[in-house]
């Protein structure tokens, strides 16, 4: 289905994302079935394929509340969230920065309205190293400052036209696990996983690894979920990394070998082979 949009600016994520699938959407979409009822992207992260696509009708769901927050405030507040990021702006400095990360030690972010830390993650998103959302053991923001001389803190089109976007189609904002956001699943919709990756160094013998948060227990809960949604009919894609294990998990589903660049830290001769693989469970 078509989804309403009166806006002539091109949507796209509205901040970093460690992970983003920008590069891969050509391959994605080529492997997308080429008709669906609604959309379910239950780890939504920054959303390239969700506002690549504009579904009229969709479920977006992500564990990180702070990032759903942000969506959530896009789609009531844009006009006060421009204001506060337009205060960020002008404020922007190193200094400024470590005195609003310290925010989440201090007890100031407890007096935050949701409006004030949607503002906050956007605008240290858009000026800490790499892009990166990280948080330590005490759940504290703890990324470096970065190098930017001219960071796009504020993007005033692009939030109106995502918030047009979400308030003129169906789409439900919701935070939790994955399995929560899959339960109104229905035969003929598709749901796209991309969940945070199996290490590529591990071996499938090796099953008691963490990774962001997200365990090899939780991979085969993943997988389970995908037989499930499989068998009510609906069209399912994963993304992940081209670890054995990935292959050993879904090895009776389609496993598609895809060869991309987003490597990091990787040496020149291990740059283009092939590093992530793309399941689904029909055929293209």
């Amino acid at each position: 289905m078509k989804s309403i949009l009166t806006s002539k600016v091109v949507l796209q994520p509205f901040t970093k994302w460690t992970g983003g699938k920008r590069q891969l959407l050509p391959i994605i979409k080529s492997l997308m079935p080429t008709s669906y009822n609604a959309y379910h992207e239950p780890f939504v992260g920054g959303g390239a394929l969700f506002f690549n696509l504009t579904p009229q009708k969709a479920f977006i769901n992500d564990f990180n509340a702070e990032l759903i927050n942000c969506y959530q405030q896009i789609k009531d507040n844009p006009e006060i969230l421009i204001e506060l990021l337009t205060i960020h702006q002008e404020n922007n400095s190193k200094v400024y920065y470590l005195d609003l990360r310290a925010a989440d030690r201090d007890g100031r972010i407890q007096q935050m309205s949701d409006m004030e830390r949607a503002a906050r993650i956007m605008y240290m998103l858009r000026v800490d190293f790499n892009g990166l959302y990280r948080v330590n053991s005490k759940n504290q923001f703890n990324v470096p400052y970065g190098r930017y001389k001219n960071p796009k803190i504020v993007d005033s089109d692009l939030i109106l036209a995502i918030s047009e976007y979400l308030n003129n189609n169906h789409v439900t904002i919701q935070t939790g696990d994955f399995e929560k956001a899959i339960e109104d699943v229905q035969t003929g919709d598709f749901v796209y996983f991309d969940p945070p990756y199996i290490p590529l160094s591990e071996t499938s013998a090796f099953t008691s690894y963490t990774h962001e948060g997200f365990s090899y227990e939780d991979q085969i809960r993943l997988r389970n979920a995908f037989k499930r949604l499989s068998n009510k009919g609906a069209y399912v894609m994963l993304s992940n990394s081209s670890s054995p294990l990935v292959e050993e998990l879904y090895q009776e589903f389609h496993i598609h070998y895809v060869k991309t660049t987003r490597t990091n830290g990787a040496k020149s001769s291990s740059r283009g082979r092939i590093s992530e693989i793309i399941v689904t469970n029909y055929e293209k």
